[in-house]
């Protein structure tokens, strides 16, 4: 990864955290005690903080350091080969309500995100999957496989509706887990549940 795919990691995180927030970037620079000029650099990824700031922005949004550089919704632009996903329907993160096989539309996306296997594209609903920083409206980008590891995040289905959920197994039992408190788990069977498929990645809707 290059210096230019870690400023562009950055700055989409910087500003997805910023927005959620609800802070402009004056407010942002002033809790910081920098420039708008600094916080602007960050956002548009010409500059990267040291490594100072970064522990203070780690702490603003409340969110570990290593977050701030994991790569959720890099800019296209920054990658050379691309293909079209298809984005099916709209998964539920919260009471489960649509079945999986609706097409959208299709999401442009890197083809060296896929390594292999067959992929597609959920849209978050809900708010049961906050804890994973899962959010209402984000592009989910799905392996398709019928198994998963133990305490992997994957797109699950029950009768016609689609579940994202941390999947655990009790002996023949599925529990399905959110990452919300207000959601207790879901227990059944294997016969009752399929896995479509493994979480990839999050493309954050900002």
């Amino acid at each position: 990864m290059t210096e230019t795919d870690v400023k562009a990691i950055f700055s989409a995180n910087f500003k997805r955290l910023r927005v959620e927030k609800k802070m402009e970037q004056k407010d942002v620079a002033d809790a910081l005690g920098v420039s708008s000029s600094i916080v602007s650099d960050w956002e548009k990824g010409n500059k990267m903080p040291r490594a100072g700031a970064l522990q203070k922005i780690s702490v603003l949004f409340n969110v570990p350091q290593h977050e701030l550089l994991i790569e959720r919704g890099v800019p296209y632009s920054t990658f050379k080969e691309m293909i079209n996903l298809p984005v099916v329907g709209r998964i539920s993160c919260g009471n489960g309500s649509i079945a999986y096989e609706e097409i959208e539309g299709y999401e442009s996306t890197p083809k060296e995100w896929l390594h292999g296997g067959d992929h597609f594209y959920l849209r978050a609903k809900g708010d049961s999957m906050t804890g994973a920083r899962i959010f209402e409206g984000d592009l989910l980008l799905i392996r398709k496989q019928g198994e998963v590891e133990n305490g992997e995040i994957a797109a699950v289905l029950i009768g016609d509706e689609a579940y994202l959920k941390r999947v655990y197994r009790n002996g023949e039992t599925l529990i399905l887990q959110s990452e919300n408190p207000n959601y207790p788990p879901i227990f059944c069977p294997p016969a009752e549940a399929k896995i479509i498929g493994r979480l990839k990645k999050i493309v954050v809707e900002v």
